[in-house]
């Protein structure tokens, strides 16, 4: 299992409402905050931003995701409670385009942690086909987020597992025809395939991904890194005993899909001799 972190929070719009600069400023200030990772300061803002009446609903929207991200941090259920009544006293219709989408991720989160994962995962959906804040990045991470609640919804639905990695398995197949560089589509199809038991696919899709990473800038690396651990602690193991089913060594088998996974890990990062370097060596 992949746990949503930290790192997949999606930034909240800068932009503000109509008001004069003294007043605008608390609701600058909160969102600054909060983009920056800072979240105490950001409740501090958003809770000053709130007695401005032009700016209630979308403080209220910030002070409610702030909250959340403190309390993923430090587990205090006071803070969760109180994100769920602001976000609960927002009036969506006073809000922008881009803080409509955050105000439905936001909810999503709440879902989210609090381990309704079904509902989670159809909020995430409605937020990532809006205006988001980041825009493509931020619709990455909320596609992060929908997978992982759908993943976590599967492990307790009864009977739907099967459906449930089928829809994931079909949009990330959409998704990486529309982005190759999309984190959540390259790792989460790898995911979606193996537990279909489409091992095959999930093998082909794990040294694809690999490759596409290149094309995730700053968060190549960490793609990479959940994908050397899919492939190392599941689609291996499973693609051995799919072997030992069939007559073969089962340690045998792994053993030698090891040896392959590293093989190709290593002959992607050896840098390759160019056409001048070649002329030169002659």
């Amino acid at each position: 299992m992949r746990l949503v972190t930290a790192a997949c929070l999606v930034m909240i719009a800068s932009g503000g409402a109509t008001a004069a600069p003294v007043e605008r400023s608390a609701l600058q200030r909160a969102r600054a905050s909060y983009n920056q990772g800072h979240f105490d300061a950001a409740i501090v803002a958003a809770r000053t931003a709130i007695t401005i009446p032009s700016d209630m609903d979308a403080a209220r929207l910030v002070l409610g995701r702030a909250l959340l991200e403190r309390y993923r941090e430090r587990a205090d259920v006071r803070d969760l409670d109180e994100a769920r009544d602001e976000l609960r006293a927002v009036d969506p219709s006073r809000l922008s385009p881009s803080d409509r989408g955050e105000w439905l991720l936001g909810y999503g989160q709440w879902l989210f942690v609090t381990e309704r994962y079904g509902a989670a995962a159809e909020l995430f959906e409605n937020a990532s086909s809006r205006p988001l804040a980041g825009g493509e990045s931020a619709k990455d991470k909320v596609l992060d987020w929908w997978a992982s609640a759908l993943e976590r919804h599967a492990q307790t639905s009864t009977g739907e597992r099967d459906r449930i990695f089928a829809r994931m398995y079909d949009r990330m197949d959409a998704e990486l025809q529309r982005d190759p560089g999309s984190v959540a589509a390259n790792y989460w199809l790898v995911a979606a395939a193996r537990a279909l038991g489409e091992l095959d696919r999930a093998w082909n899709a794990s040294m694809a991904g690999w490759v596409r990473a290149s094309m995730a800038g700053s968060r190549a690396d960490a793609l990479r890194t959940d994908i050397d651990r899919l492939v190392l602690t599941g689609i291996i193991p499973d693609r051995a005993r799919a072997a030992a089913a069939e007559g073969h060594n089962q340690r045998q088998a792994a053993d030698t899909m090891v040896t392959e996974w590293e093989r190709f890990k290593q002959e992607w990062v050896t840098r390759p001799n160019t056409t001048a370097e070649r002329e030169q060596s002659h």
